[in-house]
């Protein structure tokens, strides 16, 4: 709870003042020195209130240093987020763009694999088709002495030449089956080799980007955290600088009260402005000075008057 201006400067006041109960000192001290010893009370508040004006002013500089370091320290860590967020965007393009090229990939491995699956129905095609070629043969092969016999009861063939020469075609297909054959097992292969070269590659670019992506986030963690560190410690100063604020505004009240007494005592209006506090100083110093001369001239005459009076 707010203590009043001048509860706050009586209470100032008591504490310069000596513990001793006015009753004492009517009794061990004159009034010049009592007046003396207030004077010297205010000369000491005066001296404690400037120590204290110099001090705060101190404090108030360097906490402005502090305030605009912080600006600074701010502003570029607002950059230094809009920079990363930017980073972050051009991170998600590259990682949808290998995403992309990951599909088309396993959308080609898939070609590729039907591909493969029909060479591969078409050499198990080839190789029945061999293996009754052969069965053939052999079943034939009992039957090469009946050539003869078979060219009278055969009229498309007219002799056993015809016969070689059909199964001379029949060998040159066998020979080209099998060659046929090697040529789509080298494809096969090539191909599978070439399916999981691309495999690999799209996985380890999938595993790089995950970590890239693990480690900005734990940037962009840290960089929210200092923010917030930041934030608090600023409010912190804001808090110390209200108060210094306020300690200000009690010690300018008080001198606008002690100058306010020290009008009233001269019966005259202020002149000066309330936010005045040096001037309103100065004046109050100025009654204490006129105050002690006064004192000083009453304890001068004292002494004249009991020669005078003989």
């Amino acid at each position: 709870m707010a203590v009043p201006w001048e509860e706050y400067a009586r209470l100032a006041l008591q504490e310069k003042l000596p513990t001793k109960t006015p009753e004492q000192n009517a009794d061990h001290f004159p009034p010049v020195l009592r007046l003396l010893e207030k004077r010297q009370e205010l000369a000491d508040a005066d001296r404690d209130l400037r120590a204290q004006k110099e001090v705060f002013h101190t404090k108030m500089a360097a906490l402005k240093r502090r305030w605009e370091q912080l600006e600074q320290k701010e502003q570029e860590l607002k950059g230094s987020v809009v920079r990363f967020d930017k980073f972050l965007q051009d991170a998600e393009a590259r990682r949808s763009r290998a995403l992309r090229r990951a599909a088309e990939e396993r959308h080609q491995a898939g070609r590729l694999e039907a591909e493969a699956l029909r060479l591969r129905a078409q050499l198990q095609e080839l190789r029945g088709e061999r293996a009754r070629l052969q069965r053939r043969l052999g079943r034939r092969e009992p039957c090469a002495r009946l050539l003869g016999q078979a060219l009278e009861q055969l009229p498309e063939f007219q002799e056993v030449p015809e016969l070689v020469a059909r199964f001379d075609g029949l060998a040159d297909t066998r020979a080209a089956l099998r060659l046929a054959e090697r040529g789509r097992l080298a494809e096969l292969e090539a191909a599978r080799a070439r399916l999981q070269r691309l495999r690999d590659a799209g996985q380890d670019e999938l595993l790089a980007l995950g970590r890239r992506r693990a480690q900005l986030q734990e940037r962009l963690e840290a960089a929210r955290e200092r923010k917030l560190q930041g934030e608090s410690k600023w409010i912190q100063i804001q808090n110390t600088a209200a108060a210094k604020t306020l300690l200000l505004g009690r010690a300018s009240m008080s001198v606008l009260n002690l100058f306010q007494l020290v009008c009233q005592h001269r019966k005259q209006p202020p002149v000066l402005d309330v936010g005045d506090t040096e001037g309103q100083l100065e004046q109050v110093k100025l009654f204490i000075q006129e105050v002690s001369a006064m004192l000083a001239s009453l304890g001068h005459a004292k002494p004249a008057a009991p020669a005078a009076s003989p």
